[in-house]
């Protein structure tokens, strides 16, 4: 282990800077999960506790010590307790992120898979689907998935597993219909599930103009790689909610853009990568032939 400095007879190493810049970043991840929830409340009131154990301590109170230290002494499994939905969307985020739900270790191990990961779909449906209950201010919600088929949420409303389709979508979310009240889940050219329950965001960011179904595609795309459609029943106009952050009053040519930009992310990137390689062998291979003419000369 290096040794970077020292405080009176405590060593610090390069391992220990890194650690707690580690930590820092854990706390920090914590601190934005919980922040305007009440669980920041539960939080201080746990640590109130702790510093009143202890004072209590301190002093030697015997009697109130042994009550508190009760409370302490089941302080693991009381916090996973009262911060289970918290821990809950942690472990989801972090499982968000990992090769294993974006499907690239599958998709690098089968052929076949690979091809399925690179097909497309055809989005007009959704598009003009949109325009058409914008336009009579109906309600919708839209789950738009690339790479999970999101059976956890699909199995909370109806299977449907259907061909896209306009005249399916106005159909879910017509007002008189059974299945129009909840979300629909759209995968790979289908409509995978309709009433879909989504989970709700606790985001104290979102204005107050905003309901109940913009709260939970909002919370829909906090805890998985999807975008979410919102067309608003009171003003007809269109939304997007991905990774945490929700975009309003949109036209149907920015929804259809933001659309395509989120299911072609993956190839857009490798294209730019691809054009930039190519673009550093044109330099190197100018360079070589100006070094080249200069010795020549």
């Amino acid at each position: 282990m290096i040794l970077l400095f020292s405080i009176g007879f405590l060593e610090v190493s390069w391992v220990d800077i890194f650690d707690i810049m580690l930590v820092s970043v854990l706390l920090y991840q914590v601190y934005k999960l919980m922040r305007g929830s009440v669980a920041v409340k539960i939080f201080l009131g746990v640590l109130s506790l702790y510093l009143l154990y202890l004072i209590v301590r301190a002093l030697q109170m015997e009697l109130l010590g042994l009550i508190l230290g009760q409370f302490m002494g089941v302080g693991v499994l009381a916090a996973i307790i009262l911060f289970q939905p918290e821990i809950r969307k942690f472990l989801l985020l972090v499982g968000k992120t990992t090769d294993f739900n974006k499907g690239d270790f599958w998709n690098n191990l089968f052929i076949w898979k690979k091809r399925a990961a690179k097909e497309t779909y055809n989005i007009t449906p959704i598009i003009e689907a949109s325009k058409t209950l914008g336009g009579s201010n109906t309600g919708a919600l839209i789950v738009i998935s690339k790479d999970s088929e999101l059976k956890f949420y699909a199995e909370s409303g109806d299977i449907i597993d259907a061909q896209l389709s306009k005249r399916l979508l106005l159909s879910i979310f017509n007002k008189y219909s059974p299945l129009h009240d909840g979300a629909v889940i759209v995968f790979k050219g289908k409509i995978k599930a309709a009433r879909c329950v989504l989970p709700v965001s606790e985001s104290d960011s979102l204005p107050a103009q905003f309901g109940l179904r913009h709260r939970a595609a909002l919370g829909m795309s906090e805890v998985t790689d999807t975008i979410v459609l919102i067309v608003s029943e009171e003003t007809g106009q269109f939304s997007l909610a991905r990774n945490g952050k929700l975009t309003h009053n949109l036209s149907p040519q920015e929804l259809r853009k933001k659309v395509n930009d989120y299911l072609h992310s993956d190839e857009v990137k490798k294209a730019k990568e691809k054009e930039a390689k190519e673009e550093d062998a044109v330099e190197k291979e100018a360079s070589k032939i100006k070094g080249e003419a200069k010795a020549g000369i």
